[in-house]
C-alpha cells in the first residue's frame, strides 16, 4: 500500500497517538503481506526472515517497511492487549505505544530473537505498565456476557468454533494477567514456553508454573460447559 504524499512527509515520531489509526486502519485479510497468509507450516520460516529484514528497512527510516510491520501485527497484537487487559478502551493506545517502540528502537533489535517474539515484549510491558497505573481495581470485565455451549446438533464448524473460543475467553476473564498472558501466548498464537519467558521476561520453569495454575483454574472454570465439545 503506497502512502500519500502528506503521510511520507511526516515521519512516525512526530505523528499524533490520535492519529495513527487513521493512517494505518485495521487491515483486510487480503490487505497483509503474503507471509502473513501462508500456513505456519509453510511460510514460518520465510516469514521470519522477511520480518527481520523489514525490522532492518525501518531502523533505515523506511516507512513502507514499517507500514508492512504494522499491518501485519496489527490484529495479532489487538487480540493479545484486549484479552490480557480484559480493557476495550486500552487496546489502541497500547498498540500505537508499541508500534511507535518498533519504529524508534528498530535498530536494537539484534536478531537473537524472532521479531515477534521482540514485537509482543513490548506490547506486554507496555500492557503491564498501564494496568499497574490504574487507580481502579482490576474488575472483571462487564461488558461481556457468558455464551451458551453448542447443543449437540449446534451450528455449522466455524460458528461453533467461534462460540468455543467465546466460552475460553469468557473462563480467561477470571485469571490473573499474567496467567491469561500465558494461555493467551500459548493457545492463541502458539508460542512455545521459551519464547513465552522472552516475551514476559521470566524463568521458563515460571512460566510453567503460570500455566500450571493457570489450567488448574480454568478446569474448575469450565466444569460442565465444554460438554460436547471435547
Amino acid at each position: 500500500m503506497a502512502m500519500t504524499g502528506s503521510e511520507a512527509a511526516v515521519p512516525p515520531e512526530r505523528w499524533e497517538k490520535s492519529n495513527l489509526n487513521a493512517q494505518y486502519p485495521e487491515p483486510s485479510m487480503t490487505s497483509l503481506p503474503r507471509d502473513a497468509l501462508r500456513p505456519p507450516a509453510e511460510g514460518a520460516a520465510l516469514a521470519e526472515i522477511a520480518e527481520a529484514r523489514l525490522v532492518g528497512r525501518t531502523a533505515n527510516g523506511e516507512l513502507q517497511a514499517f507500514e508492512q510491520l504494522y499491518r501485519a501485527y496489527h490484529p495479532r497484537l489487538t487480540r493479545f492487549l484486549d484479552r490480557v487487559t480484559r480493557r476495550p478502551g486500552l487496546v489502541g493506545e497500547l498498540l500505537n505505544d508499541t508500534m511507535l517502540v518498533v519504529w524508534n528502537r528498530a535498530a536494537t533489535y539484534d536478531g537473537r530473537s524472532k521479531v515477534s517474539t521482540w514485537i509482543f515484549a513490548i506490547a506486554y510491558r507496555k500492557a503491564l505498565k498501564a494496568l499497574s497505573q490504574l487507580d481502579e481495581p482490576m474488575a472483571e470485565d462487564e461488558g461481556r456476557e457468558d455464551q451458551p455451549a453448542a447443543p449437540e446438533s449446534g451450528p455449522e464448524y466455524h460458528a461453533a468454533q467461534s462460540q468455543l473460543r467465546a466460552i475460553l475467553a469468557q473462563a480467561m476473564d477470571h485469571l490473573s494477567f499474567e496467567q491469561r498472558a500465558v494461555v493467551h501466548l500459548t493457545y492463541f498464537h502458539g508460542i512455545g514456553c521459551r519464547e513465552i519467558s522472552e516475551i514476559v521476561g521470566c524463568p521458563v520453569d515460571t512460566v510453567k508454573t503460570r500455566m500450571f495454575h493457570a489450567r488448574r483454574r480454568l478446569r474448575t472454570l469450565l466444569e460442565g460447559k465444554l460438554e460436547g465439545w471435547l
